[in-house]
């Protein structure tokens, strides 16, 4: 879609909102849970969609879909707004809970898993060194950093290599030699810097090199066909495409500084990294830290399993022990050097914190990760709750501030932490 058509869309840059909603929401009445059986009650659910609801109303989220799960049963399952807008000619494709969209970010939480099934299976280890299997690594200092340090964002690589763009990302090998020259800004592990997309290219490299098999298909086999996940792939394969969420700039463009601070995170432009990512090259490339596809509810069975030590619907599909060194903390909480945040990592996961983080009030016990700003996914074992929460609006308007911060809230405020976790699954 051109910027023009964008533009004469979103009134300015924001999406006409109807009065009533129900006209572009989607709901799966038959999975949805009695909330009384999962300990909550109909209000709790209901204020968790209305914050939805609030957030949708901000015209800023072309498509918003959530899948929450407590106790491993689906409590809500729904989604509101539009996959793919209408030009005029055509109407837009209503989003519905089969919608596949882009995790961005979010992705790198599941490839962390495949190099931890790797793991798991004996084939390296987490304080492997990374020149142990990919010898041109230890260019520039870099022949100390192990395993550990990559998924924890303490390889020092975090910045896309000087001058390439976003279409440089569809070249796989290019990529990965750029990187393995790169020159560290640390080399010993300590600092935190986080690795918006060059980490995924290296573990990517390194799962490929060890496995023998193509990263799509150690997703495939590892994750998504062991849980019987419809929608969990890196890109969209072309037949399927027409289906897809694609993703909007909406709100104010970007501003100085803070382009600058973008650049130095995505290696482009906020508006550029969101035009690309609805390319056909995008859709039909493998970049491991971002641009996983998966349906809300996917994303959150994700989650599930993990939340249930790596079991799901009878299957063993990760070792207990597996999934608790995946979210064991790397370390205390630092200001990362890259997000200039206060952010604590494990070896794949952003965790929670005390009082309040990323995933609301009190989640110290919360592991997930968030991709592009707005999708965020997570599982938070001491409410037994998992959530699916992805939207296809990239925007830096602070209007979507407080309703972000509302529908987070929301959902750990209805959620109250249990005494007891009691595991079954949908």
């Amino acid at each position: 879609m051109s910027p023009m058509l964008l533009k004469s869309i979103l009134k300015p840059n924001r999406l006409p909102v109807p009065v009533d909603l129900r006209s572009v929401t989607t709901r799966d009445v038959a999975a949805e849970v009695d909330p009384e059986s999962v300990d909550m009650t109909q209000a709790q659910v209901d204020k968790i969609w209305h914050s939805i609801e609030r957030l949708y109303r901000t015209g800023l989220q072309p498509a918003i879909s959530l899948t929450l799960r407590r106790k491993g049963r689906i409590v809500i399952r729904r989604s509101i707004g539009h996959a793919q807008l209408g030009d005029g000619r055509r109407p837009g494709l209503l989003c519905t809970n089969e919608t596949p969209v882009c995790l961005f970010s979010a992705s790198k939480a599941i490839t962390a898993m495949l190099v931890h099934k790797l793991v798991e299976q004996r084939q390296l280890g987490l304080d492997d060194r990374i020149a142990r299997f990919i010898p041109e690594y230890a260019a520039e200092g870099k022949g100390a950093t192990t395993v550990r340090h990559l998924l924890a964002h303490r390889a020092g690589i975090p910045r896309v290599p000087e001058g390439a763009t976003p279409e440089m990302l569809f070249d796989w090998d290019s990529v990965v030699a750029r990187l393995c020259a790169a020159k560290p800004i640390n080399a010993d592990g300590n600092a935190q810097s986080y690795h918006a997309i060059t980490g995924g290219f290296i573990l990517g490299e390194l799962a490929q090199r060890i496995s023998g098999a193509q990263l799509r298909d150690l997703l495939r086999d590892m994750i998504a066909e062991p849980m019987g996940l419809k929608s969990m792939s890196f890109g969209v394969p072309e037949q399927q495409r027409a289906k897809v969420a694609l993703n909007y700039c909406t709100g104010p463009r970007s501003w100085f500084p803070l382009t600058t601070y973008i650049h130095n995170v995505l290696g482009a432009s906020f508006e550029r990294v969101t035009d690309v990512s609805n390319s056909a090259g995008f859709m039909s490339s493998v970049i491991p830290a971002g641009n996983i596809y998966a349906t809300s509810d996917d994303a959150g069975a994700f989650y599930q399993m993990l939340l249930q030590r790596g079991e799901y619907k009878g299957r063993q599909i990760f070792k207990p022990e597996t999934v608790a060194e995946a979210i064991r903390p790397a370390g205390p909480i630092h200001i990362d050097r890259t997000l200039l945040l206060p952010v604590r990592f494990s070896a794949g996961f952003v965790l929670g914190e005390w009082p309040a983080g990323i995933y609301g009030r009190d989640c110290r016990s919360a592991f997930g990760h968030l991709g592009f700003l707005t999708t965020i996914c997570w599982a938070d074992p001491a409410r037994d709750i998992s959530v699916g929460f992805v939207n296809s609006g990239k925007t830096l308007s602070v209007d979507q501030l407080v309703p972000m911060g509302g529908v987070l809230g929301s959902i750990s405020g209805s959620c109250k932490p249990l005494a007891r976790a009691r595991r079954t699954v949908d």
